[in-house]
Formats: C-alpha cells, sequence, structure tokens
C-alpha cells in the first residue's frame, strides 16, 4: 500500500462506506445489509419499486430509532426522546406515501436483528421492548397524520402562491399535533416554501396568552442572580456556622430584612440541602444576634444556596449565624431518597434493563419514581419488586460515597441519567452490589435504617412513562396499619373474616350481575308493554301510518327495541319517540323500509333534535339524537307532524 499524502486526516471511513467498496457498489444504499432492510421495506407496506427514496429512509431511520431504543432512550417532547420521536414519524409517512394501509414500521425491526443482531446482540436482547415502543408511537401518530395530511392537503390545493401560510401551519401543529418539519417536508416535496415569521408570530401570541393565563403574581426568585459559591456541609453537619454574603428582597439585592419579610439569604457555608435531583429543600432556622430566621425552603442559584426566610428582628449582612436544619425533616427525606435508589435497581432487574429515571420527587411524605416503561406493572410484579427491595434493607448493607471522575464512575457501572450535566468528579452512591448510582443528595447510613418500603400506587402518565409512589419508615408502617383497618372493617361490614373477604365478594357479585340480569329482562318487558299501550295513539298522515310519543319511565337503551316491536306491530309507518332526562332530551325515530325514498329518518330527527337544542343522525330507516332543553320536546313532537305533512 502507498503511503497517504496527509496521513491522520478523518477520511469518513465508516462501514458502509467500507461496505461499499468492498461490494463494488457506488452508493451506502447498494449494500447487503440496506439492501435487506430495503426489501424487508418494501414488502411490509406493498411496492414493487425497490428504487423509491422513500424505502432508502425507512430503512435508514429503521437503524437509527433501533439503536437509540435499545440505548434507552425513548419518544418524548424534549431532548433526544423527540429526537427519536421525529425520526419515527418521519420513517411512518415515508411508509404512507408508498401506500402503506396499516401501521407497518415495528415490522421492520425483525429484519434488523436478522441483519445485525449477531454483532450487537442487545438487538435481539431487546426487541420485544423496542418492537413494542415502535408500534405504540405509530399507532399514536398515525390518527395525527391522518388529521393533519388531510387538512395540508386540502390546503394546498386551494392555495394561491407558493407559500403556506404561518397561520395554516400553526394551526396544523397547535390544534391537530402535526409537527412543524412534517408540514416542511411535505412543502418541500412540492416546491413550497413556509411562512416561518407568521408560524413564529403566531407562536409568540400563544407563548404570550399562555404566561397571562397562569401569571397568578410574579415570582421573584426568578429574577434573583447571584455569583456567591457556598460551601455545602449537609453530607457530615445538622448545624453549622455560617456568615451572611447575600440577601436578596423581592428579587433585588438588599442589605437587610426586619420582622415580617420574606427574602432569600446567601451564606457562605450551609448544612442545609438545595433542592436538586428530584430531593427537595431542607427547612430550618437560621439564628443570630438579635434575629431569628425561619427557612421554609432551600433551592440553587448558580453555584449560590439560597435560603428562603420569613424573619423576626433584624438580619443583615455580614452577620454572623448558627445554621440548623430541621432533622426530623431531613431524616426522612434520606429514607425515602436511599429507597428510591434501591426502588431503581429493583424495577430493572424485574421489568428490563429499558427502565430509566424519567423524573423522580423525594420529600418526608413519600417518593415519587418516574420510569420509561411501555405497559402497567402488573400486581406480581409490584409484589416481586416490593420483596427485592425490602429484602436489601432487611441485609442492612453499609451506604458508601466515593468522589470519582466521571469517566471513572461510569466504568464502575454507576448509574447516569441521560440529559443530565455531571461535574467532571462526581458523587457515587452504592448500597451493597445492589445499586450503584451518581447523586448529590443525602442518605441513610446502613439500608437498614429505611425500615420498611410500602408501593402504594402505580400508573401512567405519559405514553412510555410510568410512575410509583411509595412511603418508608414509620410512613411505611402507618399506611400498612391503616389498610389493615380498612379491610376488617370491610370484613366486619360484609360479616365475614380478612381471608374470606375474596369468596365474600364474588359471591356478592355475582348475585349483583344475577339481579342486573333481572332487572334488565323487567325493563324489557315494561318496555314491550309501553310499546303495545302506544299502538292506541297511532294516527294517518295522507294514509300514512304515524306515531309520535313522548315517553316516561323508559331506559334510553330500549328505545331501538321499542322501535323495532312498533314497526313489526305497524308493519308500515313512521315512529317518534322521545324522553326527558335531567336536563337532556333523547330522541329516536324510526321508519318503515318502504317509506325510506319519501322520509329519511335522519332528516325528521335533526328537525325536531334543533327544536331541544341538540343534533343527530343515521340510517334512513333509524335515526337517534339528544338534546338539552328538554321543556321543548312536547313542542318539538308535535312540530313532526307538521313537518311529515309538507314530506309525505
Amino acid at each position: 500500500m502507498d503511503p497517504l499524502p496527509k496521513p491522520s486526516i478523518d477520511t469518513g471511513m465508516g462501514l458502509e462506506r467500507i461496505s461499499a467498496i468492498l461490494q463494488n457498489v457506488h452508493s451506502n444504499y447498494e449494500i447487503d445489509i440496506f439492501q435487506a432492510l430495503i426489501g424487508a421495506a418494501a414488502k411490509i407496506v406493498g411496492t414493487q419499486d425497490l428504487t423509491d427514496k422513500s424505502l432508502r429512509v425507512i430503512a435508514d431511520h429503521i437503524r437509527s430509532c433501533g439503536f437509540l431504543i435499545c440505548d434507552g432512550v425513548m419518544p418524548s417532547n424534549e431532548g433526544r426522546g423527540y429526537v427519536l420521536r421525529r425520526i419515527i414519524r418521519r420513517a411512518v409517512r415515508h411508509g404512507y406515501k408508498l401506500g402503506a394501509k396499516d401501521i407497518f414500521f415495528y415490522k421492520l425491526y425483525a429484519e434488523l436483528v436478522s441483519q445485525m443482531g449477531e454483532a450487537y446482540p442487545e438487538l435481539l436482547e431487546q426487541q420485544s421492548v423496542v418492537e413494542k415502543v415502535l408500534r405504540l408511537e405509530e399507532e399514536q401518530f398515525s390518527r395525527t397524520l391522518e388529521r393533519g395530511m388531510n387538512i395540508l392537503n386540502e390546503a394546498i390545493a386551494n392555495l394561491d402562491g407558493d407559500t403556506l401560510p404561518g397561520e395554516l401551519i400553526f394551526k396544523l401543529y397547535d390544534t391537530y399535533g402535526f409537527p412543524v418539519d412534517l408540514t416542511n417536508d411535505v412543502a418541500r416535496e412540492k416546491d413550497l416554501k413556509l411562512d416561518e415569521a407568521g408560524f413564529e408570530k403566531e407562536m409568540e401570541a400563544q407563548r404570550k396568552r399562555a404566561q397571562q393565563a397562569s401569571q397568578f403574581g410574579t415570582d421573584y426568585n426568578e429574577l434573583v442572580k447571584s455569583d456567591q459559591d457556598s460551601e455545602f456541609s449537609g453530607y457530615e453537619h445538622e448545624t453549622g456556622s455560617a456568615k451572611v454574603v447575600e440577601i436578596f428582597l423581592k428579587g433585588k439585592p438588599a442589605d437587610k430584612l426586619t420582622t415580617g419579610q420574606q427574602g432569600i439569604v446567601v451564606l457562605d457555608e450551609t448544612p442545609f440541602y438545595a433542592e436538586s435531583g428530584g430531593q427537595v429543600g431542607d427547612q430550618g432556622t437560621l439564628q443570630g444576634e438579635g434575629f431569628k430566621a425561619v427557612v421554609s425552603d432551600t433551592t440553587k442559584i448558580g453555584q449560590a444556596f439560597a435560603h428562603h426566610v420569613t424573619v423576626e428582628g433584624e438580619i443583615t449582612l455580614n452577620a454572623a449565624v448558627n445554621a440548623e436544619i430541621d432533622t426530623n425533616r431531613r431524616g426522612k427525606i434520606k429514607l425515602n431518597h436511599s429507597a428510591t435508589h434501591l426502588l431503581h435497581a429493583a424495577l430493572r432487574q424485574v421489568l428490563g434493563t429499558h427502565v430509566n429515571q424519567k423524573g423522580s420527587l423525594v420529600d418526608p411524605d413519600k417518593l415519587r419514581f418516574d420510569f420509561s416503561h411501555l405497559e402497567a406493572v402488573t400486581l406480581e410484579e409490584i409484589k416481586t419488586i416490593e420483596a427485592m427491595v425490602n429484602a436489601e434493607i432487611r441485609t442492612n448493607s453499609s451506604l458508601q460515597t466515593q468522589l470519582m471522575d466521571l469517566d471513572e464512575a461510569k466504568a464502575s457501572g454507576a448509574m447516569a441519567l441521560f440529559g443530565e450535566k455531571y461535574d467532571e468528579k462526581v458523587r457515587v452512591v452504592s448500597m451493597g452490589d445492589f445499586s450503584v448510582e451518581l447523586c448529590g443528595g443525602t442518605h441513610v447510613e446502613r439500608t437498614g435504617d429505611i425500615g420498611l418500603l410500602k408501593i402504594t400506587s402505580e400508573g401512567g402518565i405519559a405514553a412510555g412513562v410510568r410512575r410509583i409512589e411509595a412511603v418508608t419508615g414509620e410512613a411505611a408502617l402507618e399506611y400498612v396499619q391503616e389498610q389493615g383497618t380498612l379491610i376488617q372493617g370491610i370484613a366486619s361490614e360484609l360479616k365475614t373474616t380478612s381471608t374470606g373477604l375474596p369468596e365474600r365478594i364474588s359471591g356478592l357479585l355475582q348475585q349483583q350481575k344475577a339481579l342486573e340480569k333481572e332487572i334488565q329482562q323487567l325493563k324489557q318487558t315494561l318496555a314491550a308493554q309501553a310499546g303495545s299501550d302506544l299502538m292506541s295513539s297511532v294516527t294517518e298522515i295522507k294514509g300514512t301510518k304515524v306515531l309520535v310519543s313522548e315517553l316516561e319511565g323508559v331506559e334510553p337503551k330500549a328505545l331501538r327495541s321499542m322501535v323495532d316491536d312498533l314497526k313489526n306491530q305497524l308493519g308500515s309507518g313512521i315512529i317518534c319517540l322521545g324522553l326527558k332526562g335531567e336536563g337532556k332530551v333523547n330522541l329516536i325515530v324510526g321508519v318503515t323500509q318502504d317509506l325510506t325514498k319519501t322520509v329519511k329518518a335522519g332528516e325528521l330527527v335533526n328537525f325536531i333534535a334543533q327544536q331541544v337544542g341538540g343534533k343527530g343522525g343515521g340510517r334512513p330507516d333509524l335515526a337517534q339524537a339528544g338534546g338539552t332543553r328538554p321543556e321543548n320536546l312536547s313542542v318539538g313532537l308535535k312540530s313532526a307532524s307538521t313537518w311529515l305533512e309538507d314530506k309525505l
């Protein structure tokens, strides 16, 4: 080989380009991996033209999406999750351009595993997770895409000029959830431009409306800026001597705070933990000569620790203070924070390594943990997770903390959060071999200090994101006792024991079903009887049998069967029934088949519905409607006869 004239220059010779050279083709998309993905995509969407560029987009995007999800990224509206969401949506739109009639993108992942799974085994290990993520995201987007494309295509067909107006782009985005980048893709394909300035104008107006709607008062804390660097002593100490280095009143620097005033005090050194990483800020007191300040919260302003205080006396700059945190409150927070780490580790062991933290709250009363997962955590899984955490609590492992370089910490297996910014030196918190995480919060000395963890709720808060809430220590014991008292009370009320409750409740539910069935049969009998009684109210309009009646004591669900029975009894005719409820009206019109060319049930029911504040529709022979003005029902039904006089 000849030496390069300028060695050590990046040639961009990645896997695809090297493959293209070795396989003697002129494009990355012609290499074997891409050709297999393109062929699979064509088969799935049902096209024969393997040269279509949309197939290349789909093939390229299934690789990107597969690897992103395997790395723990989930679709969302921010950060790398938003990048993933945009890639999925772009691929889906190109599939629909090729004629895909149903969700298809997730089906292509199996071919990616076939092509690259041997080199990247995580693709195969997480296949079920990746396919589920892609399928759910595509199902959600397909509804948005259909609505948005219909509106966009109609607007393009009627467009005067070559620029899509900003108002339309904003309407698609704000009202229908249609992404701007997709609008841009469609416009580019049709050689159209976007009125970006007009769109930004609409977005700015929306932002102002949102600000006005949520502006209940000025938050002076957001106005505060500080260059101070407070030293935190709270890992080792719960009290400490310090000096006041900054004071803020209503967001502006001040020299002092006096009795009754609320403001912010910054100390050069403090044992107060400032809200961070999901853990709430400490509370307590700052005391000195001639003053006492009650600290309601502690937050960060840059590197400064801001103590939010209400003052008795007078606190001034450079004053010496004794800072003392609420130790009882801090103790409860420590239990919940350490338990959160154990919970996170247990979730990953039970549900899978795709579980990643999406948010958390650690306060004295409970812990809340948000994590990536695609479906509800089952009761059996919750039981397993709880047992695993409590087993680790009982081992009473000592908690170890170490300061490490970030790369060293990651190499040790410490969990780091995607999108989180870390300093070069990080604090690693370890609990035995069970949990190792990067964390700056306060923790227990041994896992046994937690006492007990009890999960109190689990539910979904967004697509692919679940939330667990739990309590620890005394709060967990109180929760268990309350649940036991509740169960005993229910058992006593049902005249059984706590162990006999399942059988007793099952019996009551069966009894309830039997009674409901009996009631339904009685209602049908009454409805049939009512229908028979109505036959005496049949009149004729121009030789056609007509039955118009306002009903009482009939279930709305029974109206359809009543109309069917009345049709059979009439043989030929028109039936119009109305029923009042609490603040609402139910209407139904039936027309026998021989009369539907002359009278349409939908037209008649809508005519009446307009008079009772509603609308409806249906087939020519049967139509229903609702309304909100029951006081007008009698007049509306009487007008039906007049309407029929004109039609018949």
